[in-house]
């Protein structure tokens, strides 16, 4: 292996320019593959088109004619029952009617959805609001008619009528963030005292998308940059830090070219891949260059200098990598596509990375002419020797503050509270957050899932037991304080009753008799229009559709809500041949939620064992691969307990880190024991081996490493995308406290363990 390595470098440093030019022509059919990129950022991609909570999910939208849709909310503080703001959703509601992706017939507004009243004894169905009311009589009459009709009232209009909101279905979800911004034009073009929210899981995920490359196409840059300063802090000098960004930024377009060229689409998860993936390549730069940047002012020769680097640094640069990419592919085995796709890729990207830094790197050092050279003076710092000397000499003492922290982690991580929702990741003060807090406040709730009441046979939904169970149904779930409202075709037909008799308060219920329900039900189609009913009812009357209004899409509130029906069902059972099952975006959402929490945990668990495994191989020793793994376990769980502790929520950023820590923490280990062992076998003496490993050059780039990616990435914290600044800060803390606890424990655990650790190399020096 060691061999192969070095003839790869003999070749860069030979023929440099040769090497240059092929990694550009290399570089141009990936870079060509972005002008394909597609992007997705529908969380109901997480799950398998087989996934059975997919399928009935589309048999529900298609058995109910429903559409995904957006909810612009118009609000005004002294009330919405004024003719000039009544105007204005008139307008409004007909100019977006004509939205090319809006679905013009289910739009639900004042203006277009039918109201059940009774005129002159003949059942009238038809819109509040076909015109504008000119008198003041009129507006208070409409005020009335809307506020007394459960089916509008915190659904279309708030109860205190300071609000309307218009649902705008849409052909496809994914075209959102489009039609927002034109039905932003249109009200943008009314004066008035009105405020606008646009609101809804469609709108906040086709925005994130749309966001996501901006915040990208901005903070990677930034970070770029901030990485180069770094770099040049470090080494004072431009020619050691344009290598390593070059090699950083040509893993990142091969990887993203690769992914892109084989027809997958740019995801949420994907769409990380940079972040993860620089870091990684650059953590074997600075390892590389830290000893270039020492061995060149000894030997004053780049050639000779780039070689011994090589040479003496061949095994941990292939094995910290090799065992990263292992670690990253094992994600491969979890139940969620995207995860497969980025474990996958990050991987493939860590073998490019480890190619272009056997490559690429020493060619690019080899060009490089500097104009002034690089003065002797000693490798390593004094700070990190006393940290090395206080380790190993309170060796006990430093493992069992570690054993002690660990168990306070531990104890931590039980309090992590797992909970996602799309609209939080966004910035509390950004529009789509906005609008979800002030639309949930003032109205029934935005978030929509269905309740489908199934029975055995055609026409059972008009059986007067199942219309009574599905009321009874309706006024549990009412009683939840995260539903704000329920509508169904039991709210339809107690609204014909009441309206046939003359708005009698007492006749204001369900008919005790299936055929009664039956001609209320056909009475109001056929005073309306035939698909009046089908959000609803299907056309057998087989199964039935409850509206559930959640004023929180939180996948936390909406579990509590499932298992609050379920204990509900299980204390009062449906009627004979019924069945009731959830389905819906938040529904779909705490379902991914649990295959991604389940399928992290088991994938990164899965990594361990295989970083375990090959730590063990690449030290033939099962205690160093114990003592290597310890650092990481220690700063996995210690990070992830003051999470629990903070009480931050457990969402996909958390989650997904967690495989990075792995990623990080090995490679600081494995450099560490590597150079410490080779050390020990030249000198013989724990303590100079030692001394040499911390205060010189190992130590030194392994706090190289996690200074410049705890620095580097931390422009993120100002992005407007929380998954962006959790992953930017969470993961630059992750990375530094690694380092640091690499640089303090493994000294520790090696000086209380050196009988089983140091034993079979004593007995050979011997």
């Amino acid at each position: 292996m060691k061999k192969a390595i070095m003839r790869l470098v003999d070749l860069s440093v030979n023929r440099p320019r040769l090497i240059v030019l092929l990694t550009i022509i290399i570089t141009i059919p990936f870079a060509v593959q972005f002008s394909k990129i597609r992007i997705d950022t529908d969380p109901e991609n997480m799950l398998r088109d087989d996934e059975l909570v997919r399928v009935f999910h589309k048999e529900v939208k298609k058995t109910f004619n429903i559409e995904e849709f957006l909810v612009l909310g118009i609000v005004r503080d002294d009330g919405i029952f004024h003719k000039d703001s009544l105007k204005r959703i008139k307008r409004i509601t007909d100019d977006l009617l004509n939205i090319k992706g809006v679905v013009a017939d289910d739009v639900v507004s004042l203006t277009v959805t039918n109201n059940v009243v009774a005129k002159e004894g003949i059942l009238n169905v038809r819109p509040p609001m076909v015109k504008v009311p000119e008198t003041q009589e009129d507006i208070d009459r409409l005020k009335k008619e809307v506020l007394d009709n459960p089916l509008f009232k915190d659904k279309l209009v708030s109860s205190d009528g300071k609000g309307v909101v218009i649902y705008v279905p849409l052909e496809n979800k994914a075209i959102a963030h489009e039609v927002g911004g034109k039905i932003k034009e249109i009200y943008k073009k009314e004066d008035g005292p009105e405020r606008y929210y646009m609101a809804g899981l469609p709108i906040a995920e086709d925005t994130f998308g749309y966001e996501m490359f901006l915040q990208m196409g901005l903070f990677a840059p930034m970070a770029g940059g901030l990485l180069m300063v770094v770099f040049f802090i470090i080494f004072r000098r431009l020619s050691f830090v344009i290598p390593p960004m070059l090699v950083a930024m040509l893993s990142v377009a091969w990887t993203m070219g690769a992914l892109i060229g084989s027809g997958f689409t740019v995801h949420i998860m994907s769409s990380m891949i940079p972040v993860f993936l620089m870091p990684i390549a650059i953590c074997e730069t600075v390892h590389i260059l830290s000893d270039f940047y020492e061995k060149l002012p000894r030997v004053n020769d780049r050639k000779t200098a780039i070689l011994q680097v090589f040479d003496e640094l061949a095994k941990p640069l292939f094995f910290a990598p090799i065992t990263t990419a292992v670690g990253f592919a094992d994600l491969a085995l979890a139940d969620i596509p995207p995860v497969k796709v980025f474990g996958v890729f990050v991987a493939i990207g860590i073998v490019f990375a480890w190619l272009l830094s056997m490559t690429f790197l020493p060619a690019v050092l080899m060009l490089i002419k500097e104009r002034r050279p690089i003065l002797k003076k000693e490798a390593g710092s004094r700070a990190l020797a006393m940290i090395g000397r206080f380790s190993l000499g309170k060796s006990m003492f430093v493992v069992t503050v570690g054993a002690v922290l660990l168990a306070i982690s531990s104890y931590g991580i039980t309090k992590l509270v797992v909970n996602d929702n799309p609209v939080k990741w966004f910035k509390k003060q950004h529009p789509i957050r906005i609008a979800d807090r002030e639309l949930n406040k003032l109205m029934g709730g935005t978030y929509i899932s269905y309740l489908v009441v199934e029975g055995a046979h055609e026409d059972d939904i008009k059986r007067a037991d199942v219309m009574n169970y599905i009321e009874r149904l309706q006024r549990r779930l009412e009683k939840n304080p995260v539903v704000g409202k329920t509508t169904s075709a039991a709210d339809v037909v107690k609204r014909v009753n009441y309206a046939l008799h003359d708005e009698d308060g007492k006749y204001e219920t369900l008919p005790n008799e299936k055929d009664a329900i039956g001609q209320y039900l056909f009475l109001f189609l056929m005073s309306s229009a035939p698909d009046e009913l089908d959000n609803f009812v299907d056309y057998a009357f087989k199964k039935a559709n409850i509206w559930v209004q959640l004023k929180s899409g939180d996948n936390r509130d909406m579990t509590g809500v499932v298992k609050y029906t379920e204990d509900y069902i299980k204390s009062n059972p449906p009627p004979d041949g019924i069945k009731v099952e959830w389905s819906g975006l938040p529904y779909l959402n705490i379902t991914w939620q649990k295959l991604m929490v389940t399928g992290m945990l088991k994938a990164t668990i899965g990594t361990w064992w295989v970083v375990f495994v090959l730590m063990i191989f690449q030290f033939r020793s099962f205690w160093w691969g114990v003592v290597g793994m310890l650092p990481l376990v220690f700063s996995v769980a210690f990070c992830y307990g003051l999470i629990g502790f903070a009480g931050k929520e457990y969402d996909m950023p958390i989650a997904v880190c967690s495989t990075l820590a792995i990623g990080l923490g090995d490679d600081f280990a494995i450099h560490f024991i590597s150079r410490f062992r080779e050390r020990f076998k030249a000198a013989g003496d724990l303590k100079s081996a030692m001394e040499w490993t911390m205060g010189g050059e190992p130590a030194l780039a392994i706090f190289r490493n996690a200074l410049v990616i705890a620095l580097g990435f931390s422009p993120m914290a100002i992005a407007t995308l929380t998954p962006y600044v959790t992953v930017g800060l969470f993961f630059g803390f992750l990375a530094f406290f690694a380092g640091i606890v690499t640089l303090i424990f493994l000294p520790a655990l090696i000086g209380t363990f050196k009988g089983a650790l140091l034993k079979k190399q004593q007995e050979v020096l011997r």
